[in-house]
């Protein structure tokens, strides 16, 4: 898909405000292509990462599944659903919901990332749920600001055997992430924390590229 102007607007006001992400436009515009196509062919996003990363990962879909910016106003269809429902109360729910893209943070589930962590192995936190949850056609966005963080690793490798889509997010330096991802986003930062400050900006870009392109009905103008 090509991605509408006002979308690409968020990514040029990105790049003016940090211009040492100016490089990495093109990567930006594709991983939100990438995630666009897989949410109109009826996927879903999947997001992992570790420490702050983990809080990134769960800060990504906080933005994705719920409204960021826009006022997404659900369709008549769905509005429809709910008046037939036969809830007293479906007007009240209907102006309350919002159209979302479906993404899930494998970070989350405390019972289970402990279980697997003690009865399997901690690298495979990520990948059991990649597998159990993933279908071909699915994105998987990897955040590791080493690039290299073996439970990453593996649901990045689980991902590519089962037909998912690989994005990642990570720093400047060589990485075991590089050759596992379709769409990587190298931030020019070596430093743990540098790496995660530069993060943010992007997938808050991301985040609101996705949203312009899949819900800008709700917004006058554009």
């Amino acid at each position: 898909m090509t991605l509408k102007p006002f979308s690409l607007q968020v990514g040029e006001d990105l790049l003016l405000r940090y211009p040492e992400l100016a490089h990495l436009g093109g990567t930006i515009a594709r991983a939100v292509e990438t995630i666009c196509d897989s949410h109109h062919a009826g996927g879903r996003l999947l997001v992992c990462g570790n420490g702050g990363s983990a809080a990134d990962a769960e800060h990504i879909v906080g933005e994705l599944v719920k409204s960021f910016v826009l006022r997404r106003a659900i369709g008549p269809k769905d509005r429809g659903l709910l008046q037939q429902s036969g809830c007293d109360d479906w007007r009240e729910i209907a102006e309350k919901l919002q159209g979302g893209v479906a993404a899930m943070a494998l970070t989350g589930p405390a019972a289970l990332t402990t279980a697997i962590g003690n009865d399997v192995a901690a690298e495979m936190v990520f990948a059991q749920q990649v597998y159990v949850h993933g279908r071909r056609g699915d994105v998987l966005l990897g955040l590791s600001t080493s690039g290299n963080s073996k439970n990453v690793v593996s649901a990045l490798k689980v991902a590519r055997a089962f037909g998912l889509v690989t994005l990642g997010l990570t720093g400047s330096q060589p990485s075991r992430m590089a050759g596992l991802c379709d769409v990587i986003i190298p931030v020019p930062a070596t430093e743990t924390f540098k790496i995660q400050e530069l993060h943010l900006p992007i997938y808050h870009a991301v985040c609101l590229m996705i949203e312009r392109e899949l819900f800008s009905e709700t917004l006058p103008g554009l």
